[in-house]
């Protein structure tokens, strides 16, 4: 865990963007199509985590994008590629786009301001989707990544923010996967190497208090990362 100073420096609500994944009703809700994970993201509390983050957010004035994985009824320029993906295709829920299954889930609440980024294709939230540029046009600095799954999903997030340029920050209590177990290993022996690990309610004391904030540094024509030498 990093000191307080430094994690109040990292999550500025001006350069930080809260992101769920996956963290709709299809995967997580009463009627997931993945019923295990969606148990495990309820019963071990990291669905109501992500929702406590996600009203902070709101209050202190940090951006949340939801980042949602759909596909077209017709499967049209989905991933066949994989054993997950053909799996995937044979649930008795499917994430096609319009119907509730890619609704975010209760308790989350979506607010006007909140970004949606849909994908029909791939693993990760970020790849191949617009959640980079956006990131970059508000000025982001910080990733706060949050939700399903810490097998897959979270951990490609997690690498595709480091690859990018922003910092990563994974609230360890946040995120959930299957089995149990695994979920603390993968975070102890993987995202370790590359994120800053705490737990919601630390960052929740460093949103406490920060207010709405009027301007964000993009309004200011102030770039994203800068190590990757793009402006917005």
């Amino acid at each position: 865990m990093p000191p307080k100073e430094q994690l109040a420096e990292q999550l500025d609500p001006a350069t930080t963007v809260l992101l769920t994944v996956e963290c709709q009703q299809g995967v997580v809700g009463p009627g997931s199509a993945l019923p295990e994970l969606a148990e495990e993201a309820r019963s071990s509390g990291a669905l109501h985590r992500v929702a406590r983050l996600v009203a902070a957010a709101h209050e202190a004035g940090v951006q949340v994008l939801h980042a949602v994985a759909e596909r077209r009824p017709d499967g049209r320029g989905a991933n066949h590629n994989a054993r997950l993906f053909r799996a995937a295709g044979r649930l008795p829920v499917q994430q096609h786009s319009g119907t509730t299954a890619v609704r975010i889930a209760a308790p989350i609440e979506v607010a006007d301001e909140d970004l949606v980024v849909r994908r029909l294709h791939g693993l990760s939230p970020i790849a191949g989707t617009d959640v980079d540029a956006l990131l970059r046009n508000l000025g982001c600095r910080t990733l706060v990544v949050t939700g399903v799954s810490a097998n897959v999903a979270v951990p490609n997030a997690v690498f595709d923010a480091v690859n990018l340029g922003y910092t990563a920050v994974v609230p360890s209590d946040a995120i959930a996967g299957v089995p149990a177990d695994y979920t603390p290993a993968m975070i102890r022996n993987t995202l370790a190497l590359v994120a800053t690990l705490t737990t919601t309610d630390d960052v929740l004391g460093c949103w406490r208090g920060r207010g709405r904030t009027k301007t964000r540094p993009a309004e200011r024509g102030r770039p994203g990362p800068t190590s990757r030498g793009k402006s917005p």
